[in-house]
């Protein structure tokens, strides 16, 4: 019974996820393609927008996917080369949803920025080296889970050493000590320098919102409400976005933590892991739709041209 409840709150958490997370990734996706081809360039921040919407995809279809198969009964679902392709592709697109949004925190930070000589020089150089620096943040990525392509397998009936990663549907054999060691530490400094750099850049966005806010009180223009600043939108989102980043993933290594104290982990455990892990791929992108200005235009204007060629074909009807 337990075991069926536990299933059962599974394949509800990640069918969720992914009717929530694919739709709303597409979305932005297709509507950012729609506006670069038709306006032939797209914002820096739009474009980082994009990147974030894909790889959250990915997440979502590399590791949610399987575990809602999983939920429903259908048991070694993956080969070994399968195995190696979805490890491989989580892990680095994951990796990339923390690079991502801190370079999207980045990103906003500098544009809040004062107009000093500093300052202007990032500006202008972000925009023009933005596809370097995601290429740079995929190769990064890439270069830290070398082992996944090397070492993955299906789950079998073989012997693996005691570095080895037994997850649902797979096996990550580091086969020795110091490659186990070595990974660990490579994403543990991934993990801490961007998390850290998109939690004191959303400080700074804190802070010079605040000070604008505490700069406009008492002006009696139409303008006095910070809220109705571009800029303004943008950074609550990009905090926002953050805010719920950092907060999973402090809870996911909470989760962590725990099971390091503990000689067996129950699967209820494992589960509510993986699925907070997962979760930032289906919040985002709802934060993101429900915040850009660009995107709430094309779906305002979509939804009001249907409208009108509705009512149109029923007048046409009707005469």
């Amino acid at each position: 019974m337990e075991l069926e409840t536990r299933l059962i709150f599974k394949a509800v958490g990640f069918f969720s996820l992914i009717t929530i997370g694919v739709p709303s990734n597409v979305i932005i996706l297709t509507i950012f393609v729609h506006i670069r081809s038709t306006e032939k360039k797209l914002l820096p921040s739009n474009a980082i927008l994009s990147m974030l919407a894909l790889v959250n995809l990915l997440v979502i279809i590399s590791k949610g996917l399987p575990q809602a198969i999983h939920s429903i009964g259908i048991r070694n679902i993956f080969n070994d080369t399968e195995c190696k392709i979805f490890s491989f592709m989580y892990r680095i697109c994951r990796g990339m949803t923390i690079c991502v949004t801190s370079l999207l925190s980045c990103n906003q930070c500098i544009i809040l920025a004062p107009p000093s000589k500093t300052w202007l020089s990032f500006k202008q150089k972000i925009p023009r080296n933005l596809p370097w620096i995601m290429l740079f943040l995929w190769c990064i990525n890439i270069a830290i889970y070398p082992s996944c392509l090397l070492h993955v397998r299906a789950i079998g009936n073989y012997t693996t050493s005691k570095y080895t990663l037994h997850l649902e549907f797979c096996n990550h054999d580091f086969m020795t000590f110091e490659s186990y060691v070595a990974n660990g530490i490579a994403i543990a400094l991934r993990d801490f320098f961007f998390v850290g750099s998109m939690t004191l850049a959303s400080c700074y966005i804190v802070f010079t919102l605040h000070r604008h806010g505490k700069q406009v009180q008492g002006m009696r223009s139409s303008d006095k409400n910070p809220g109705k600043s571009v800029e303004y939108k943008a950074s609550q989102a990009v905090v926002l976005l953050v805010t719920i980043y950092v907060a999973l993933f402090g809870l996911d290594s909470c989760i962590w933590i725990y099971t390091l104290t503990v000689s067996r982990v129950s699967p209820a455990i494992s589960d509510a892991r993986v699925f907070f892990g997962t979760l930032y791929a289906a919040l985002s992108p709802i934060v993101i739709i429900k915040t850009n200005k660009k995107i709430k235009t094309v779906l305002v204007c979509g939804t009001t041209n249907r409208i009108q060629a509705t009512d149109s074909t029923m007048t046409d009807t009707t005469d």
